[in-house]
């Protein structure tokens, strides 16, 4: 179990909430500032397209978790029973949360407005600082120099 402090807003908010959120947001920003509207041709078959892959990848994650019998709940790594490398793990460290950055951006496309955009960098800022940061150290403290080399080969995002 590690023993690792984190900050007081670190692994409190969990993913597919933040998805929500940020799906909220891009609603809201769209219609206060809908002159920020622009046409994107297949719109809608892009953003189809991008939950699909969405939904592939995330699932991909979390059916490489369920095989290798380890927690897939993103507030509790310290639970992580093994690392897992293979599958999509050797392309992401965090096909979940890629499978939902996809999604985040799938309504950008469905909305059509570019500041909806822009919700996008920060649900990634968030995810990078708030979840992904601490779950790296908990995971450095579980399994030492077996997730420092695993970081070495594979990218957090893609």
């Amino acid at each position: 179990m590690s023993n690792v402090k984190h900050s007081g807003l670190s692994l409190k908010v969990p993913p597919v909430a933040l998805v929500f959120i940020c799906v909220l947001l891009m609603y809201l920003t769209a219609n206060v500032v809908p002159q920020a509207f622009i046409l994107i041709q297949f719109a809608n078959s892009i953003a189809i397209l991008l939950v699909v892959a969405g939904v592939a990848v995330a699932a991909s994650g979390v059916h490489a978790f369920k095989k290798a019998q380890t927690t897939v709940n993103p507030m509790t790594p310290e639970k992580s029973s093994s690392m897992v490398r293979n599958g999509i793990y050797r392309v992401t460290s965090n096909p979940m949360y890629l499978g939902f950055l996809l999604t985040v951006i799938a309504f950008g496309f469905y909305l059509q407005n570019l500041l909806a955009f822009i919700w996008s960098p920060a649900f990634i800022l968030y995810m990078n600082t708030f979840q992904i940061k601490p779950e790296e150290t908990m995971l450095a403290d579980i399994f030492g120099d077996e997730f420092a080399n695993f970081k070495t080969q594979v990218r957090r995002w893609i």
